[in-house]
């Protein structure tokens, strides 16, 4: 690959994940300062997974089909800022969940399109994708430690972030080198949603690992839902209990701390090959499901004055709960495939997961923050403690699964991932 289209294709990475980082892990926090409650935070978070189960829909009959993907990427982006320049000047609880969830179906399918883009312009995708794909990481720590620096956590400044970059890569997406369709003649909704990767479910470890995952995308819907409230909510306290009647800072860099989740993710990412090795992929994934169970004992039971490290703590295990599950489940997915449904099969785990599981997740974390919430607006106090429990106990039910079910034998192998 030459060394422009390298550029070309980073620069494009890094201003999409800089959408996408700009209002995601900081919507819940906007929300609840224009005094949404939690169930109407979850609907509205719910939204993003909604359009992840019609994304495949739209990104095979568009970009697979009918228009060059670069083009779709950028007319989706332009629409894209349009409607996100119109949330941030809606308060109604209606008005705002239908827009976000038009938004949300022109963003979902820009992630598909930009690691496609970048694979069809590569000559060995397995070595060269994943320093790409940094870029996005890199972009989602960089701009969510300027909006945590600067306090704009619960303003409508993230909209306008968002919108001027969705504005700048829609422009710049006309650019990129050229990826014309590469599929003729009719498709089935079957093989979108990887209808021929159902004999997998044969395999009894595979099932439940199939139906793990989606409920373990429960626990991560709180995370990211509940985490910056949450964390936000411990400083606010600790500062008021320090300094009674003072007023509040600007900013706790509640954001800043939380990117470092982000970080870590590239640590156990540089990880994981060796711990593939060392341990195979049954105690990979436990490994990985207690971690998630620690995080959320760790926000319950943390705060912001003697048990900040536990707050830490939760945060960095982003890293170990993200990568060790659900990156190396997509391995585990590929080989258990074969080379015929590979592609159906990563599809099929995709739209189970951040669709179907992180929808249930989405809504079941609002409704489980307003059950442990009394007063309303600025007289709202959530006991996070039990909300944290509820995504550490279903956690737990999956680590018992698993122990249990999940038999698959012993292979050492080396991913076929390349950093």
């Amino acid at each position: 690959m030459k060394s422009t289209t390298r550029f070309q294709l980073s620069l494009m990475m890094f201003l999409q994940f800089v959408v996408w980082g700009s209002w995601y892990g900081q919507l819940s926090k906007y929300l609840f300062a224009i005094n949404f409650d939690g169930v109407q935070v979850g609907n509205i978070y719910a939204t993003f997974s909604i359009a992840m189960i019609i994304s495949p829909f739209l990104v095979g009959m568009l970009a697979d089909r009918f228009f060059a993907a670069q083009k779709v990427l950028g007319v989706l982006n332009l629409i894209g800022a349009a409607l996100l320049f119109m949330l941030t000047k809606i308060t109604d609880y209606d008005a705002f969940y239908w827009t976000m969830l038009v938004y949300c179906l022109t963003f979902a399918p820009t992630i598909a399109l930009t690691s496609s883009i970048s694979m069809r312009q590569m000559t060995a995708p397995e070595k060269e994708f994943p320093l790409i794909r940094l870029m996005g990481t890199i972009a989602w720590i960089a701009v969510t430690n300027l909006i945590g620096f600067m306090g704009w956590g619960d303003q409508s400044t993230i909209f306008y972030i968002s919108m001027i970059t969705a504005a700048v890569i829609g422009l710049y997406a006309f650019t990129l080198p050229d990826t014309p369709p590469t599929i003729k003649g009719p498709v089935s909704v079957g093989q979108i949603i990887g209808k021929d990767a159902f004999v997998l479910f044969k395999d009894r470890s595979f099932t439940i690992f199939f139906i793990s995952s989606i409920l373990i995308c429960i626990p991560l819907s709180f995370y990211y839902a509940m985490g910056n409230p949450s964390i936000t909510d411990a400083y606010k306290n600790a500062f008021i209990a320090a300094n009674p009647g003072a007023e509040l800072p600007k900013t706790f860099f509640v954001e800043n701390k939380m990117s470092l989740g982000q970080a870590s993710e590239v640590f156990f990412m540089l990880l994981l090959p060796f711990a593939y090795r060392k341990f195979g992929i049954k105690w990979i994934l436990i490994l990985a499901i207690v971690a998630w169970i620690i995080r959320f004992l760790c926000f319950g039971y943390g705060n912001a004055t003697s048990a900040e490290w536990m707050l830490y703590t939760g945060i960095l295990l982003h890293g170990i709960c993200f990568d060790f599950f659900f990156v190396s489940g997509m391995i585990y997915s590929d080989q258990k495939a074969g080379e015929k449904i590979k592609s159906q099969a990563q599809g099929l785990i995709s739209l189970a997961t951040y669709g179907v599981g992180m929808y249930i997740g989405s809504v079941v974390a609002g409704y489980v923050q307003k059950l442990y919430t009394t007063g309303v607006g600025n007289n709202a106090v959530t006991n996070w403690t039990n909300v944290w429990l509820v995504p550490a106990g279903i956690a737990a039910v999956v680590l018992v699964l698993f122990l249990v079910l999940f038999n698959e034998k012993r292979k050492a192998f080396e991913p076929k991932v390349s950093l």
